[in-house]
């Protein structure tokens, strides 16, 4: 029994975990790294390209800053508890991570570096969790079962069950729906592009072939012949004691012109990173403007976390619920709503139309703002003027002084 919980609040491996290896013929599917050894040379591994990292991120950030819910279903609606099994989940899923550590590396296994899959082993004492561990993606491959629509999760050559595992998954492969597939195949030609684009510029910016000023001198100069007696004439007729000192030259050998150098906007180097970025924004689900490119949308904002932080979320919780809670009438949530963005002025007048209707109490109020509760503001109230329209003439202010 969870301590703090009752017995329909526990979500609980009661089977001991089973280590062995399994004596059958398997498929290895391969991820990771272990993908890109098997494309060969040229191939840019979506962790090494900076736009990629940064989007998945900034999507596993704030999947990892929400708090998790353990809600139950009630005759009066869903109820959130607050016990052991609520915390272990939440605040501490092990002892070396907090929440927010812990849900950022699956999601970011989930993205990027599992290839559309990211493993969690849930370590039990006597059936109660101790421990939500996530796995790295190199240590984990999967093996389909022949001639079984069935598979097994390898963690370091070892055999699991995948009931006993908690793994999460994006994009269903196409024949093993139970496998996810990522970004990888979406972004592989774009990220190629960034990569190149990032050598072109390191190789522009480096590049001496760059001057700002060309002097023209006469080739019958006698300096002129030789290195040593080029850099003798800069010295001796443009090298200058103060900065914008003006020259003093021989009309007669030197003539100065001013060229305008190659620029990366000439390339178009600039403008093909920014449709590049936009692209990657695109097939991840995320705004422009989180790359750099654009300028920052609510509303953009707003249906990124409706249309990709949301539909994530959901995909943990319920892979969450159905391995670690046994009771059906709970399951676990994402707090989704302090992810949109609403100014204060907004929020406080929703909530204080919806406090005046008498849907929420006074401290559900300033919650919603970011204030304490304070003692008296937990009941439900009504304005008297909000009646039945059958009930009008039975206010008091229309009864007279004697019922006022």
């Amino acid at each position: 029994m969870q301590k703090g919980g009752g017995a329909d609040s526990m979500g609980l491996f009661d089977r001991i975990k089973r280590k062995k290896r399994m004596k059958t013929r398997t498929v290895q599917l391969l991820n990771g790294e272990r993908f890109a050894e098997q494309l060969g040379g040229g191939y840019t591994t979506l962790d090494r390209c900076p736009e990629v990292v940064a989007a998945c991120y900034k999507i596993a950030s704030l999947i990892a800053s929400m708090t998790i819910y353990l809600m139950a279903n009630t005759e009066k609606g869903d109820v959130r508890i607050k016990n052991e099994l609520s915390r272990k989940i939440d605040i501490e899923p092990n002892k070396n991570m907090t929440r927010s550590a812990f849900m950022t590396a699956v999601v970011m296994n989930l993205l990027l570096y599992g290839d559309g899959n990211s493993v969690v082993y849930p370590h039990t004492d006597g059936g109660l969790i101790t421990s939500l561990e996530p796995i790295a993606a190199d240590r984990v491959t999967f093996s389909r079962l022949l001639g079984r629509d069935d598979y097994r999760i390898n963690i370091d050559n070892v055999s699991f069950d995948p009931a006993d595992l908690l793994h999460f998954t994006l994009n269903p492969d196409r024949y093993y729906l139970w496998h996810g597939t990522g970004f990888r195949t979406s972004l592989k030609t774009v990220v190629e592009n960034l990569s190149q684009a990032q050598i072109t510029k390191n190789a522009f910016m480096k590049s001496k072939w760059k001057p700002s000023l060309i002097i023209k001198v006469d080739a019958l100069t006698d300096e002129f012949a030789s290195t040593e007696g080029r850099e003798k004439l800069l010295e001796s007729y443009f090298d200058t004691a103060k900065a914008g000192q003006p020259w003093l030259i021989p009309a007669q050998q030197f003539e100065v012109e001013q060229v305008k150098p190659l620029s990366l906007s000439d390339l178009a180097i600039n403008e093909a990173v920014e449709i590049d970025k936009s692209t990657v924004a695109a097939i991840l689900g995320i705004p422009s403007f989180v790359l750099g490119v654009g300028d920052y949308k609510a509303e953009e904002w707003n249906s990124f976390i409706n249309n990709t932080i949301r539909p994530i979320a959901q995909s943990i919780e319920q892979e969450m619920t159905r391995k670690l809670i046994l009771s059906p009438k709970m399951y676990l949530m994402f707090n989704v709503s302090k992810l949109y963005s609403y100014d204060l002025q907004a929020t406080s007048n929703v909530y204080s139309g919806l406090y005046d209707k008498g849907i929420v109490t006074g401290n559900e109020v300033r919650e919603k703002i970011g204030m304490q509760p304070l003692d008296g503001l937990d009941n439900l109230i009504v304005l008297e003027n909000y009646i039945p329209v059958d009930k009008i003439g039975e206010q008091k202010k229309l009864g007279g002084s004697n019922n006022a």
